[in-house]
């Protein structure tokens, strides 16, 4: 876990892939006192467009891809 302040850490982070395999973005979810602070989506990418809902359905897709 990487610190990012006072008692304050990433606490875990997620690669965003699009369905052909390119990795567009990422997810970190950020904790203070063991508390979710706030949640961070990245874009990597100016060709795809990342947002929270786009995020949310590629660690999905991801995860049933696993199972």
């Amino acid at each position: 876990m990487a610190s990012a302040g006072s008692r304050t850490v990433v606490a875990a982070d997620a690669q965003l892939y699009t369905d052909e395999g390119e990795c567009v973005g990422e997810v970190l979810v950020f904790t203070h006192d063991g508390y979710l602070s706030w949640l961070e989506v990245c874009s990597l990418s100016d060709e795809v467009e990342v947002t929270l809902s786009a995020a949310r359905r590629w660690l999905q897709s991801n995860m049933d891809a696993d199972n």
